[in-house]
C-alpha cells in the first residue's frame, strides 16, 4: 500500500489538536492546580480575602464556565462587562473541549485502521508524523516562550485580541470585578508553562514512541 501524505499530514495536525487541547482542558477541570497557587502566590495576603473566599470565588466561576451553572463570583464583586468576558470565555471553554473529542475520534479512526492494514502513513523527510506534530507546535511554543520572556504582558495582551476580536471588556477594573484580584498575571503565566509541558511532553513521548517502532520494524 502506498503510504499516503495527504493522511501523514492529517495524523499531525490531529495529534497537534489532541495534545494541546487535552493540555488546555488540564488546568481547566484540575482545580487542585488553582487551589495550589492560592498559597504559592501569597493571595490571601495581597488581596486581604481568606482561603475560603478565594477558593468561594474560583468555584462559582468555574463552575459557571465548565457547567454552565449561573454566573458568579462568591463573594467578590463583579460588573456586567465582566460576566460577558466570561461568557465569551465559556465559549471557548467548550471549543476546545469540542476539538479535544473530535480529535480523540479521527486519532482512534486513523488508529484503527491503521492496525488492520487499511492505510499508511508517508515519512516526510523519514520522520513520522508524530515527530513533525511535535516540531511544529514546539516552534510556535518556542516563539511564544521567548516573546512572554521579553514581555509577557504584550504576549497577553496580543492573545486577547486574537481570541477575543474587538473587545476590551478583557481589561477588568478591580474595584468592579475583584476577581481579577485572585487571578494575577503570574498565574496565567504558570497555567501556560504547564499546557507547554504537557502538550509538548505528551507529544515527543509519542514520536519517540512511534520512532522506536519504526526501529523494531527495520530491524525485524
Amino acid at each position: 500500500m502506498k503510504p499516503s501524505k495527504l493522511l501523514s499530514i492529517l495524523l499531525s495536525l490531529a495529534l497537534a489538536l489532541f495534545f494541546l487541547s487535552a493540555a488546555i482542558a488540564v488546568p481547566i477541570l484540575c482545580r487542585p492546580f488553582y487551589y495550589h497557587q492560592i498559597d504559592a502566590l501569597d493571595l490571601p495576603e495581597t488581596t486581604g480575602w481568606s482561603e475560603e473566599t478565594i477558593r468561594g470565588a474560583y468555584d462559582e466561576v468555574m463552575d459557571y464556565l465548565v457547567f454552565g451553572a449561573p454566573f458568579g463570583t462568591g463573594e467578590l464583586r463583579w460588573s456586567e462587562s465582566g460576566q460577558a468576558h466570561f461568557a465569551d470565555c465559556r465559549t471557548l471553554f467548550r471549543l476546545d473541549f469540542v476539538l479535544l473529542g473530535v480529535s480523540a475520534a479521527v486519532l482512534a479512526v486513523l488508529a484503527v485502521l491503521y492496525r488492520r492494514g487499511k492505510l499508511a502513513f508517508h515519512r516526510f523527510c523519514g520522520r513520522s508524523p508524530a515527530f513533525w506534530a511535535a516540531a511544529g507546535l514546539s516552534a510556535v511554543f518556542l516563539l511564544a516562550a521567548v516573546w512572554a520572556v521579553i514581555d509577557f504582558t504584550s504576549l497577553f495582551t496580543a492573545f486577547h485580541h486574537v481570541f477575543f476580536p474587538g473587545k476590551t471588556n478583557w481589561v477588568f477594573d478591580w474595584r468592579t470585578d475583584e476577581i481579577i484580584l485572585i487571578l494575577p498575571e503570574i498565574f496565567w503565566a504558570k497555567t501556560g508553562a504547564l499546557v507547554l509541558a504537557l502538550c509538548l511532553g505528551g507529544l515527543w513521548l509519542t514520536a519517540l514512541a512511534a520512532w522506536q517502532l519504526c526501529k523494531r520494524r527495520q530491524t525485524a
